[in-house]
């Protein structure tokens, strides 16, 4: 059994990860870190787990875990990702790792030195409804991919709320824009050569709270828009020449829509539809990490990939600023 510490007592952790651990067939929570003991303990308690600890130093000190989930504010993942790493322990760190992909090197360094696991959690890779969606691009049931189109968004104006703060990394971009991004990738296994793209920012909060990206990937293109300040929506579809994939619940599958895919025909009169019922993303996603750091041979989102999807977030802030392409 993989022994997991979560660092922080995050919303994403308490809704999403910890249970995800606690149904796990080879995890369990071992211990909570917090800056507030009280709020560790609290936590701790909750789901289980025999450790609560008032510091991150000290859990990571703990011969209690073999290793960590770090959903701390973005400003802070590289931080604690390489003081997990030279502790000895595997990480699994929330998205985006980074907010420049330049910054991911300290962390392979880490990784590197210390002969551990670190991945960056980028859950949807795991989900079976992506891996058909991969399956099927490649395989050539929609011939020719010729254009992926893509939408993220939600409504969210507390300026309290950390993806109001750019101090801590907040903003469209680094928090949803990066899912057409890393989906587009893992589907079509390419890069994008070149972007456009339009930036908006808040004038209260200095966040991005809109933008539209034209991504260039030599044989398709991919255009999407991600929004903090727009009605709940998200979508992706992969248009090819004999037909085309529509993913209805692409990255928050369960909440936004069912776990489901449709392949429609050339001439749209037939349609096949896949059904991914109870599966749940996150907890593949703790399971396969945790496979991989015990020694197994599972496929897992590795830090080079990081760099990569990183290198696109990082173009279309750049191409924002200028008309015209900008190199990836």
């Amino acid at each position: 059994m993989f022994r997991w510490g979560v660092l922080s007592t995050a919303k994403i952790g308490r809704e999403q990860l910890l249970p995800a651990i606690q149904d796990a067939e080879n995890g369990v929570l071992m211990a909570v870190a917090s800056r507030d003991a009280a709020k560790a303990r609290a936590l701790a308690d909750r789901f289980g787990a025999p450790h609560a600890f008032g510091s991150y130093e000290e859990m990571l000190a703990s011969d209690t875990i073999d290793g960590v989930y770090i959903p701390l504010p973005t400003s802070q993942h590289v931080e604690w990702a390489v003081k997990a790493a030279d502790a000895g322990k595997h990480v699994l760190v929330e998205k985006p790792l980074a907010l420049d992909a330049k910054d991911i090197a300290e962390v392979i360094a880490a990784r590197d030195r210390n002969k551990v696991l670190v991945c960056e959690a980028f859950m949807v890779v795991y989900h079976p409804q992506w891996k058909k969606v991969r399956e099927l691009v490649q395989d050539g049931t929609i011939g020719r991919l010729r254009h992926v189109q893509g939408a993220f968004s939600y409504y969210n104006v507390d300026a309290t709320n950390m993806r109001n703060i750019p101090e801590l990394g907040g903003g469209a971009l680094p928090d949803i824009g990066v899912y057409p991004t890393v989906s587009t990738r893992f589907v079509t296994g390419q890069e994008p050569l070149r972007i456009q793209s339009t930036v908006e920012r808040d004038q209260k909060f200095g966040t991005d709270t809109y933008s539209s990206t034209k991504a260039d990937f030599g044989d398709f293109h991919l255009t999407f828009y991600c929004s903090t300040q727009m009605a709940l929506r998200q979508f992706m579809v992969f248009h090819g020449e004999k037909g085309f994939i529509e993913v209805h619940a692409p990255f928050n599958a369960g909440d936004y829509d069912h776990h489901r895919i449709e392949l429609h025909n050339q001439t749209h009169t037939e349609a096949t539809v896949f059904r991914f019922p109870a599966t749940r993303q996150y907890r593949l996603e703790v399971e396969t990490f945790a496979r991989a750091a015990l020694g197994g041979d599972d496929p897992v989102f590795t830090l080079e990939e990081s760099v990569k999807n990183q290198k696109v977030i990082d173009a279309i802030f750049r191409a924002s600023e200028k008309d015209g392409w900008e190199p990836v």
